[in-house]
């Protein structure tokens, strides 16, 4: 039996090759090591002891309930479960359904996902950025950075529902434009047809990717792949001119400037030649004063696209009349092609001087007039028309109440920010309290690393520090000046913890400051077609159900995988606790016998 990287390695090469049909492709879910590196992969995640429809989760996994699933595959009869569905807040205070899958409809998923993605991964466009390896929101904003520059307009694109929306006669018929495969086909719309259960009523889909389903990204993909190759044929029919027209004022200044610097190389008489370096010196500062191309020419346009997963926005050097031409093409290529609904109040049409938002971030291009010499020693404009990447005062309010970390107050008409302590931590120890605190900082400053108006980041560490100190001073109804004079040591706010082994050891609030992520903006890579070549993971909990021998009374025989979902969920109390507390897995391979009991509390 092939080994799963091969298998995969050999459908991503075969990718490359336009036209190329893939078939007999669903004999490849025959193959149990397939099933066996799906596990491997998916086994950590915590939502895998969530239950579905049916019940049943990842505990309890084995060796032949794996095989069970791969004969009824071969014989047609597998059939995925409904999800289950259930509802988590957004942060605007509405919700948002999840459906919640059995965990065999998870793994065989996660099968089919492996497959797609070696088939379509090397035909994406470099403009998505959505759930792909390599890829994240960062170098989406990277992209944008970087081709953006000079644009005069932004369109913020806006799909009404997208993964709602998905029209599964679409999708298929796209699916079928490389694969040939029925059997393949037909299970994929086994699962867009799962449908839900809500309220122990049944559900049936009729459009859309499964809420919650492993498979649901890369179709997604794979459906606006479409969009993504309609922009860049569009893109190639727009753009037109090599450079903007230069001004007429800035053709004499230069013509002047060379003049004056062949007068220049003639010249013997020193007071003649320091007049000269003058007069150029002037002409220097005289063409940063003006501009130097035609901002309105109408021989030069340009059209750049960047998507993640169904936001997109384009950059365009054209006209507003242009962009609105734009608007309208992709709303008919949407409804037309893909069956989608591009939304006129969310898409907007914004001048580059005011803030487009993308994926959290404020797109501005800039227009400045600061001057830097270049390192040739010329005078040029540093920064004009570049992109600049910015988080708003807004969204920073808006993190901090959803944390419930600050309390808005107005002093003489303006806005103050007021520390607030954080009511249900009080509970919690020292260490979790803290803990907390710097996951929320870090996880904020990570994501908005690539902004240039990074004081607007120090101002959020400092309310969240002082929520900080007043959290411990409400926890110990004591006053912030006592608990600071309690827990700094060497300038930092600290909390000592010993381990299990009982060594003390310390935790300080973050204080590493809040550095721009130049490292990313600098990477190229963002350009590049990601190359992923598919390699074996070590297949520990295969080889520890192959082994046979149960990790707790070491009998010989055939073994279930208990899993937890938290180390901290357990207390040590039972002997198959200590057992897992020592290898500090949340895994243990058992027989029946002993997995019965544990889960009967014996």
């Amino acid at each position: 039996m092939r080994n799963p990287e091969s298998v995969l390695n050999s459908l991503s090469k075969h990718s490359r090759i336009s036209g190329y049909k893939f078939e007999r492709l669903y004999r490849i879910l025959f193959n149990v090591e397939m099933y066996y590196t799906a596990y491997q992969k998916i086994y950590a995640k915590a939502g895998n002891m969530t239950k579905g429809s049916n019940d049943t989760t990842i505990d309890g996994m084995s060796l032949q309930r794996i095989e069970k699933l791969i004969d009824t595959i071969r014989d047609e009869t597998y059939q995925p479960n409904p999800s289950r569905r259930v509802y988590i807040a957004k942060k605007n205070g509405q919700k948002r359904p999840l459906g919640i899958p059995s965990f065999d409809d998870k793994l065989v998923q996660e099968v089919i996902r492996m497959i797609l993605e070696a088939i379509f991964e090397k035909q994406f466009e470099y403009s998505s950025h959505g759930f792909r390896p390599q890829r994240s929101c960062h170098t989406a904003l990277v992209q944008v950075k970087k081709t953006f520059s000079g644009a005069a307009w932004f369109i913020e694109g806006d799909i009404k529902g997208f993964f709602d929306n998905i029209n599964h006669e679409v999708l298929l018929n796209i699916l079928r434009e490389r694969i040939t495969d029925d059997r393949f086909i037909r299970l994929i719309r086994k699962f867009l047809n799962a449908g839900y259960i809500e309220d122990w009523v049944y559900h049936r889909t009729y459009s859309g990717t499964p809420q919650g389903g492993i498979i649901s990204p890369i179709l997604a993909n794979i459906y606006l792949d479409k969009l993504d190759k309609y922009m860049k044929d569009y893109a190639t029919r727009f753009d037109k001119g090599k450079r903007r027209q230069i001004t007429k004022i800035a053709k004499n200044n230069v013509y002047r400037k060379s003049y004056l610097l062949g007068k220049l190389k003639l010249e013997k008489d020193e007071n003649e030649r320091v007049l000269l370096k003058k007069e150029i010196r002037m002409l220097e500062i005289k063409r940063l004063s003006i501009e130097r191309c035609n901002e309105m020419d109408a021989n030069y346009r340009r059209l750049k696209y960047v998507r993640y997963a169904d936001d997109f926005i384009i950059g365009v050097i054209g006209s507003k009349d242009e962009c609105k031409l734009i608007k309208e093409d992709i709303k008919n290529f949407l409804n037309e092609k893909l069956k989608l609904s591009l939304s006129d109040e969310k898409t907007l049409i914004t001048h580059s001087k005011k803030p487009a938002i993308f994926l959290g971030y404020e797109i501005t291009v800039q227009r400045s007039d600061l001057r830097m010499r270049d390192k040739n020693g010329f005078l040029k404009k540093a920064h004009n028309k570049r992109v600049m990447l910015r988080v708003s005062r807004s969204t920073i309010l808006k993190k901090l109440l959803y944390y419930r970390r600050v309390q808005v107050k107005y002093h003489n008409g303006k806005e103050v920010w007021k520390p607030l302590h954080r009511g249900s931590l009080i509970n919690n120890d020292d260490l979790e309290i803290l803990t907390r605190y710097n996951s929320e900082v870090r996880g904020f400053y990570n994501y908005y690393s690539l902004v240039n108006n990074l004081k607007q980041i120090n101002h959020f560490g400092y309310i969240m520090e002082y929520s900080l100190y007043r959290t411990f001073a409400a926890k110990y109804k004591s006053s912030v000046h006592k608990i600071l004079n309690k827990y700094m040591h060497d300038k930092d706010f600290t909390v000592f913890y010993k381990n299990k082994k009982g060594k003390t050891l310390k935790r300080v609030f973050y204080n590493k400051g809040f550095k721009r992520n130049t490292e990313a903006i600098k990477d190229n890579k963002v350009d590049n077609h990601p190359d992923v070549y598919f390699t074996r993971s070590i297949t520990s909990l295969i080889d520890r159900l192959k082994a046979e021998k149960c990790e707790l009374c070491e009998a010989n025989g055939q073994l279930e995988m208990h899993h937890i979902r938290k180390m901290k969920d357990v207390e040590g109390k039972q002997p198959w606790e200590l057992v897992m507390m020592a290898r500090r897995r949340k895994t243990l391979a058992v027989c029946h016998d002993c997995h019965r009991k544990i889960h009967n509390g014996e």
